[in-house]
């Protein structure tokens, strides 16, 4: 999440050239992080318990799967337009880097959510 963060800030301090490219950078940052932080809010408050309709570890595994996808494609965008500015070079360097925690994330959530209660079955 911090690395979101601060891809989103580097980009947005960073002088621009190509507006598209950096405007989708943005958006797809920002809208993981309202992701993110709605999955935080379910799990503190356990919102999870009340709404028994929904699967969470299937909506929490597609929102990282299509996060990540559309993160990776931002990054490369950016880094392909950056035109050597530090500022966009770092925004699409730590968007990579959130890319990386992300693919890490859809792993750890797969392995505890999947792998553990099928292994709980047998015992």
């Amino acid at each position: 999440q911090i690395s979101l963060l601060i891809g989103f800030i580097s980009v947005n301090n960073s002088p621009w050239t190509d507006y598209s490219a950096y405007s989708y950078f943005q958006i797809v940052t920002m809208c993981d992080l309202v992701m993110i932080l709605f999955f935080y809010i379910i799990h503190i408050f356990k919102i999870y318990r009340k709404l028994t309709c929904v699967s969470w570890p299937l909506a929490e595994f597609l929102h990282y799967l299509i996060g990540t996808i559309l993160l990776l494609i931002a990054s490369i965008v950016a880094a392909s337009k950056s035109y050597n500015l530090t500022g966009l070079v770092a925004g699409a360097t730590f968007g990579f880097l959130a890319t990386i925690l992300c693919v890490l994330s859809i792993w750890s959530s797969y392995k505890v959510s999947c792998i553990t209660q099928s292994t709980s079955k047998y015992h």
